[in-house]
């Protein structure tokens, strides 16, 4: 008979009451992950065991009602860093880690190599102000408490708030079609500590940074999941844009901005396409007759 999982040193007792999960309270996890095709290998495998694991792979990437996780994103990779891309969220990570082993173990797995990955979690940013903080930053930039103006901002964000605080920790994908992904750090160095900054000098520069971003309202959107404890990065950062010249016009924009200017480090950007799991592989050229 298995044992159940421990929340202490083996052999000591787990709580009645004590609730062992790998779950999250708010929010999933997400990961990135990214594969090149091996085309070596892909030409070694009979027609059979392509057109076999074609079928596998597009029945898996389309999604499992029982078994796939609860968010499957589907790119095709620009440039030689990768050929497919994968963003997968769920509740669970092991569901997440699932689909990535089940896409290995189908006929085409052989040729399938992941090239890199980024484990997360979706968080909403201590950033993002509560009613009442907002309220009072309205107060502070001169909006007089009571009058029409401000109580309509207030009623307007009263009621958007939590539909943005739903979209942060279980969030749909927007169906334009371009996208990139980067990991990134707040810098730990001397004289630009990010993080033994006050709140209140690190909120006035993301309020900053956050304004950059409304610029482009109706262009692009983005996902920030936090890497803390996860990966070798503290967040990951996706956007999608309608074109993707919204994703160059909005990344240069947002550099000139202090917290970015200052305190941010940036890791390797994956640019690259959504579309179907399908369409995926037949950009690919796997398993096209021919």
């Amino acid at each position: 008979m298995s044992r159940p999982p421990q929340a202490g040193p083996p052999g000591a007792p787990v709580a009645a009451d004590q609730e062992i999960s790998l779950e999250p309270t708010d929010g999933w996890h997400c990961t990135h992950i990214y594969y090149q095709i091996d085309r070596q290998r892909l030409a070694e495998l009979s027609h059979e065991s392509v057109t076999i694991g074609r079928q596998q792979a597009i029945r898996l990437l389309n999604g499992d009602p029982d078994a796939a996780p609860e968010r499957i994103q589907v790119s095709v990779v620009s440039g030689h860093k990768a050929d497919l891309g994968l963003m997968l969220l769920d509740p669970c990570p092991l569901k997440i880690d699932a689909l990535h082993q089940q896409l290995l173990a189908t006929e085409i797995g052989p040729a399938l190599v992941p090239t890199y990955s980024f484990v997360s979690m979706t968080e909403v940013s201590e950033y993002v102000p509560s009613v009442e903080q907002y309220a009072q930053r309205l107060k502070d930039e001169g909006v007089v408490d009571g009058s029409p103006a401000f109580q309509a901002k207030v009623d307007a964000y009263t009621r958007r708030e939590p539909i943005m605080r739903k979209q942060r920790l279980t969030p749909d994908f927007p169906v334009w079609p371009s996208t990139c992904f980067y990991p990134m750090n707040k810098k730990r160095k001397v004289g630009e500590n990010w993080f033994s900054l006050p709140f209140a000098e690190r909120n006035r520069m993301m309020g900053e940074h956050a304004r950059s971003g409304m610029e482009f309202a109706g262009k692009v959107t983005q996902l920030i999941t936090v890497g803390l404890g996860f990966d070798d990065w503290e967040w990951g950062v996706t956007l999608w844009a309608r074109n993707p010249e919204f994703l160059k016009d909005i990344v240069y924009r947002m550099r000139f901005d202090e917290a970015s200017a200052r305190f941010a480090e940036f890791g390797e950007f994956y640019t690259s396409y959504v579309t179907t799991p399908a369409k995926a592989l037949d950009h690919c050229q796997i398993g096209l007759p021919g």
